[in-house]
């Protein structure tokens, strides 16, 4: 009871800041896919600043959130969902599964996998996380095939790409 209580003040005192919290200078977002082998899915973990998705969150549901809360949480998911996805050769989306988050005081890790399925599958990625609401938004996501790494860079003019 007394983390919930921590979490929920926590959570408030960010909301009430929320004009701050939107005022830093530097938006960034990271996405990691990678293929387990030992799974056979392909694996996707986003981070991204607390407070940015918190302000973003509790301005959408008009209320302070709390992202443990399995309400809250489904409101990150939505938005998520709406805004990152991976997409085949034929532009079809791929069945992103939600597997859950971490809430950190600075950040929001975000577990996401395609279950069954190799790396090859993906042909673009779409990342527009935070971008309809902070214009100056920086999003990198980067794909390791074969122990090689590929960044792809992501902002407002930009929320789409193919991978080489």
């Amino acid at each position: 009871m007394k983390r919930f209580a921590s979490a929920l003040l926590l959570a408030g005192a960010l909301c009430g800041a929320g004009a701050p919290a939107w005022a830093h200078r530097f938006h960034a977002g990271l996405a990691d896919i990678a293929f387990n082998p030992q799974s056979g899915s392909v694996e996707v973990v986003h981070t991204y600043m607390a407070h940015d998705l918190d302000a973003l969150l509790a301005a959408q549901a008009g209320r302070a959130v709390d992202m443990t809360r399995s309400e809250d949480e489904a409101l990150l998911r939505k938005y998520i969902e709406e805004r990152f996805y991976l997409l085949d050769k034929d532009k079809a989306r791929l069945p992103l599964q939600w597997v859950g988050i971490t809430v950190g005081v600075d950040s929001v890790i975000i577990y996401r996998e395609l279950p069954a399925t190799p790396l090859s599958r993906i042909a673009q990625v779409h990342d527009a996380v935070l971008m309809d609401v902070m214009p100056r938004q920086a999003n990198t996501v980067n794909i390791t095939r074969g122990g090689v790494t590929e960044s792809l860079s992501f902002d407002s003019t930009t929320q789409e790409r193919r991978l080489k």
